[in-house]
């Protein structure tokens, strides 16, 4: 079966990129040492210190292997080949809330990147969904719970 398509910003790839040589490189090396240091406490049946090590190293291990396989499927949005009015991943967009008056901006990236703390909101998100593909002065909905939002697109930037 093949595996979705991974969309990346620059920016998001070379963060990936960071982590993976991180965990590789020096985390693993990390847990192995602390998975030694408890062996040398003696019987591991009542060693936490093994046991919280073990757990750490599955952790780092399953995200070794997630981000590989998000590099494998990953694309790269080239910001240059994509029209500049129209909203696509890695463009920066302003948003205004109808209802509220509440200005918003965000970047839209894909899924992988994703970070609403940081402004940063998937391309299969609700509001990235309905705002894919539109251009300034459109107007979109977004269904929510509670009904449906209403956004205008005030500004499109890199």
């Amino acid at each position: 079966m093949a595996e979705k398509e991974v969309l990346l910003t620059p920016e998001g790839l070379r963060k990936l990129e960071d982590e993976l040589e991180y965990l590789k490189t020096r985390k693993r090396r990390e847990v192995s040492q602390r998975i030694k240091d408890a062996l040398d406490f003696g019987d591991i049946t009542e060693n936490s210190e093994y046991d919280d090590a073990k757990n750490e190293q599955a952790f780092v291990e399953g995200r070794i292997m997630k981000i590989e396989n998000t590099l494998r499927n990953a694309r790269v949005v080239d910001s240059d080949e994509i029209d500049e009015n129209i909203v696509s991943v890695g463009r920066r967009v302003t948003l205004k809330d109808l209802e509220t008056g509440d200005v918003f901006e965000y970047q839209v990236v894909g899924s992988a990147e994703a970070d609403p703390s940081q402004s940063k909101i998937s391309n299969e998100s609700p509001v990235g969904q309905a705002i894919m593909g539109k251009g300034t002065g459109s107007v979109v909905d977004v269904e929510v719970m509670d009904g449906v939002l209403q956004y205008e697109v005030l500004k499109i930037s890199r």
